[in-house]
């Protein structure tokens, strides 16, 4: 399996549950905090590949969704300036694996890239009771 290392928010319930896929998966993770990581403007850039300027963008964050950071009207410059003074603009996790880096949580790209895992999913577990997330489960009782 790979050493994965992976840039998230520290508190991210969304960055926890990916860090738990890769880990079931078999991955060694490489936790990184992004909101102190020293990234400079072409670190953060390697990211992203050919994806538009936009797709760079967390579109949750308080400042896109406020209107005072508006993605598709910044050049690449810009762009990276902003992320790298409000961390939370960038999309995320940044996941870096050998020399390929990728920014956000594709389970598609990340399963060809690196394999995520073969194991059933919450739902197949769930439809026999044998899901282990720590979530309460509710067995449907059998119809009269």
């Amino acid at each position: 399996m790979a050493e994965v290392i992976f840039y998230g928010l520290a508190g991210c319930p969304a960055n926890a549950k990916q860090k738990q896929q890769l880990a079931a998966a078999g991955h060694t993770l490489v936790d990184r905090d992004l909101a102190t990581a020293e990234l400079t403007a072409a670190d953060l850039r390697a990211f992203f590949g050919d994806k538009e300027v936009d797709a760079w963008f967390n579109r949750r964050a308080a400042a896109v969704k406020s209107g005072a950071v508006t993605p598709d009207a910044l050049d690449e410059s810009a762009a990276l300036a902003a992320m790298l003074a409000d961390r939370d603009l960038i999309r995320r996790p940044l996941i870096q694996v050998g020399d390929r880096r990728e920014a956000g949580f594709d389970p598609t790209t990340l399963h060809a890239w690196i394999g995520l895992t073969s194991a059933e999913s919450c739902d197949d577990k769930h439809a026999r009771g044998q899901c282990d997330h720590g979530h309460q489960h509710f067995v449907k009782a059998p119809a009269a």
